[in-house]
């Protein structure tokens, strides 16, 4: 994507005064970081509106003037029309005011003070969010839905842990996102939101969507999900205030017989259900039950879960095995006299967090150096290899180097310092910011063994490390977590987490599959390193078995 600077004439810099430097970005959606110039570009907007509002409020008063001393001067005028114009001076005023004082009146309406706003605006609309933005953000806030188990109308009210700013939803917005849902053929998110903005409006909420509007999505969506029933008593109460809707009349019609349809077929299955149960032991059904309980706990549902705090799978007697302490790694000349804060995070796989470990100046210069270059995130395409972005990677990136600033290289290092490992070899430091509902679903750092030419073109091996730093707090959610082993580990603001990817056989640690959790409230900041395996000959020995 090309990135290039505004170059515009003197008169339309004038009208963006208040605007910071903005390059055209794609995906606002995807970076929280990003999106805080939106904010500095609709507050220039606000500004040029109140200037156009202010030069029409100045044309009316002019106007009104004009209009009030005019009134005055016909009153008296056609009280006695002979007498007035037989005064000369009232005569030619009058031949004056017609032939040249109305033309200049006339100009002064027609003259148009919206051409700063317009002007201004037409510059900035290439900086506005798209379609695609509106359609992310839109699912972004069901995803988040989804993951923390909210009801609508925890979000409709803004009541979110950990917001400062508290925002409500109009009915509008509720119906947007309802519709956006449809259009995704979502019907369950479609129900929700319908729902909502119904309840909104029966509470008596103004809006120029009406009942009826929403009705129709509403018990359509219904229908489409099986209830048939429920779809009838809305599509009812929707003739009740529309009796000539066409589609409502057509759907009445069409519910009411699939109802009876449906009413015939539920008897026929009670009789053969009823054959069916006294066949059926008790071993066979409670084995049956059993295992679609099991089958009911998939990936994503145990990801979720752990996003939410809970199904951590850490045992007292686990947990008492994990210990702080001051590390100098092997007492490193750099940390002898000043070894840093360490904490284990998880035991297996083996997780530790380094506390203070980058300071808020390096934060904001890493922050300040990253966001200009930052891009939709992207994945590796497991079939074609081509990199591509996904919808379940909700992140923007940015690659940092010593050339960039030498405070990159000291990072590098210290990394090196304190995990012991070579990192002439490793990945530039690769820099994320969240976006709207942020995230990364489950997903191995490492190449597995279907993926021979995962790393071919670096000539670095696999990445036998990750080295991810947190650089700011996160108000409610975003956590790293381990589906396979229950574990969550949770942003802290200059901490570091580190583990290894892979054994020292060199074979892939499957249980480091690891998440990025929907980021609920705030913005989140990361960096990471992605460490290989050439250059740690001599500093991780191989193993002899395959788990060593």
């Amino acid at each position: 994507m090309l990135w290039t600077r505004m170059e515009l004439p003197c008169w339309c810099l004038l009208l963006m005064s208040c605007l910071p430097s903005l390059t055209a970005h794609n995906d606002f959606f995807t970076s929280i970081g990003q999106m805080t110039d939106l904010l500095y570009t609709e507050k220039d907007l606000v500004i040029s509106l109140k200037d156009y509002i202010r030069a029409e409020e100045n044309k009316l008063e002019q106007v009104k003037r004009w209009a009030d001393k005019l009134d005055l001067l016909t009153a008296t005028a056609t009280q006695d029309p002979e007498g007035f114009l037989g005064h000369p001076v009232n005569a030619f005023k009058l031949m004056k005011r017609l032939n040249t004082e109305w033309g200049d009146l006339e100009s002064l309406v027609l003259r148009d003070t919206t051409d700063g706003f317009i002007s201004n605006l037409t510059i900035q609309r290439q900086y506005f969010p798209t379609d695609e933005d509106q359609t992310g953000a839109a699912k972004a806030l069901l995803r988040l839905q989804d993951t923390y188990r909210l009801d609508t109308n925890t979000i409709s009210i803004g009541d979110l842990p950990g917001v400062k700013h508290k925002s409500l939803m109009t009915v509008e917005d509720c119906y947007e996102l309802g519709k956006i849902a449809y259009t995704d053929v979502d019907y369950y998110h479609t129900e929700l939101w319908m729902i909502q903005a119904l309840k909104q409006l029966d509470e008596g909420e103004e809006s120029p969507t009406d009942k009826v509007t929403v009705l129709d999505y509403l018990s359509y969506a219904i229908y489409q999900q099986g209830e048939i029933e429920r779809a009838l008593e809305l599509t009812k109460r929707l003739l009740q205030l529309d009796p000539e809707h066409q589609r409502a009349k057509g759907n009445l019609k069409y519910f009411e017989f699939q109802l009876e349809k449906q009413k015939k077929a539920t008897e026929q299955e009670s009789e053969t259900d009823k054959e069916r149960e006294k066949r059926e032991t008790p071993e066979k059904e409670e084995k049956t039950k059993s295992k679609k309980e099991f089958s009911l706990i998939p990936e994503r549902k145990k990801y979720e879960m752990l996003c939410r705090g809970e199904g951590i799978k850490m045992t007292p007697r686990r947990q008492s095995r994990l210990f702080c302490r001051y590390y100098d790694n092997n007492h490193n000349p750099h940390y002898l006299l000043s070894p840093v804060k360490q904490q284990d995070e998880w035991d297996r796989p083996y997780i530790v967090r380094y506390l203070d470990i980058i300071t808020d100046a390096e934060m904001e210069r890493v922050k300040q150096l990253a966001k200009p270059r930052l891009r939709r995130a992207t994945i590796s395409n497991p079939i074609t290899g081509v990199l591509e972005t996904a919808p379940y990677r909700i992140s923007k990136s940015a690659w940092l180097t010593g050339y960039d600033d030498p405070m990159i290289d000291i990072i590098n290092q210290r990394i090196e310092y304190l995990t012991g490992l070579e990192i002439d070899t490793a990945e530039e430091l690769q820099v994320a910011n969240y976006g709207v509902g942020g995230q990364y679903e489950p997903h191995f750092d490492f190449g597995r063994k279907d993926e021979p030419d995962a790393f071919k073109e670096l000539g670095t091996g696999n990445r036998i490390a990750t080295w991810l730093f947190y650089m700011s707090d996160v108000s409610a959610g975003g956590a790293t977590v381990f589906p396979d082993v229950g574990a969550a580990v949770w942003p802290m603001k200059g901490t570091a987490v580190f583990w290894y990817n892979l054994f020292p056989s060199g074979e892939g640690d499957y249980s480091t599959r690891h998440a990025a959790c929907p980021v609920l409230v705030g913005n989140k900041w990361v960096s990471n390193k992605w460490i290989h395996e050439r250059g740690q000959e001599w500093r991780r020995p191989c193993g002899l078995s395959e788990a060593d």
